[in-house]
């Protein structure tokens, strides 16, 4: 099997998902619900979880507080088998957090506080940890600012590493043009439709990618839900279907997509075949609750995509 040694940096959430939420109670009331869950989340620390359970050596690089929170996500981290030496803890900011209230249709709106994923900086990381990495995913550019990211994700391509970004925020011509120093030095660039429509203005999800490939990403990578994905290069585009599904929660699908579709191009897929097995991984966490749902490997995942 491939061996796959991913440096994850970036965004890191302590997610906790009450499931069974109708409504919110009036005034000072009560209301019973069916589960409340913690999970480790985050365009990093999600995507880290699923990486390792699909067996990628996995070290991951963020900052957390001093804190229950933090002490909590870390736990959760490292239970999974991820490397947690390279998230720094800053005194002075809370670990971020989510509180997402999960609806009986399955829609999640989400409370968040930004916290310690603000005050991330390049001089956090030591870069001397990133030795022997195979792979370089980060989560969330727009906290460093797309300088910072660029110089991040150039240094991981001059020890020979594939590069893959997921911003976090909602899509915004203003925003990619924070980011848009990085997208240069990005292999593979994983958004989701409302991004990529968002960022660029165009008028089909196609069109959009490929305007986020002339602005120098080498590979989009585009989640639609429930329609699966779109794979656009500037030679290609390709459409993967989503695996049908109970869903129960979709909290972290993205995340797993990544992870999944990550891994597959560390297998020698090309980037169609890696997508498949991303969607086949989103549909093993939208089965249960939060990014670490279920107890799926490698193998069941390749089984289940077919």
């Amino acid at each position: 099997m491939t061996d796959m040694k991913i440096a994850t940096v970036g965004v890191h959430v302590l997610d906790t998902h009450v499931i069974g939420i109708e409504s919110i109670p009036d005034g000072s009331d009560g209301q019973l619900v069916e589960t409340i869950r913690m999970s480790p989340a985050g365009t990093a620390g999600g995507t880290a979880v699923v990486l390792r359970r699909l067996g990628a050596e996995v070290l991951s690089f963020g900052a957390v507080g001093v804190d229950p929170v933090a002490d909590t996500l870390l736990a959760l981290l490292e239970r999974e088998g991820v490397d947690v030496s390279g998230l720094v803890r800053k005194a002075d900011h809370q670990t971020s957090a989510s509180v997402i209230p999960v609806r009986p249709n399955g829609d999640r709106p989400a409370w968040h506080c930004i916290g310690a994923n603000g005050a991330f900086t390049l001089d956090d990381l030591d870069r001397a940890a990133l030795d022997g990495i195979t792979h370089l995913h980060l989560g969330g550019p727009e906290f460093l600012g797309g300088e910072a990211a660029g110089e991040l994700l150039a240094h991981a391509r001059s020890l020979g590493a594939v590069t893959s970004v997921d911003i976090l925020a909602p899509g915004d011509p203003d925003l990619l043009a924070w980011v848009a120093a990085a997208l240069p030095h990005t292999d593979y660039l994983l958004p989701n439709d409302e991004q990529v429509l968002g960022f660029t203005g165009a008028s089909s999800l196609a069109d959009g990618a490929r305007a986020l490939v002339d602005a120098g990403a080498g590979c989009v990578a585009v989640t639609q839900g429930s329609k699966g994905a779109l794979v656009v290069t500037a030679d290609d585009v390709v459409g993967v279907p989503a695996y049908p599904v109970e869903a129960v929660d979709t909290t972290g699908c993205g995340d797993a997509f990544s992870a999944g579709f990550l891994r597959g191009l560390s297998l020698g897929r090309d980037p169609a075949g890696a997508a498949r097995l991303g969607c086949a991984t989103a549909a093993q966490v939208a089965q249960g609750i939060g990014t670490d749902a279920g107890t799926y490997d490698l193998d069941s995942v390749v089984a289940f995509a077919g």
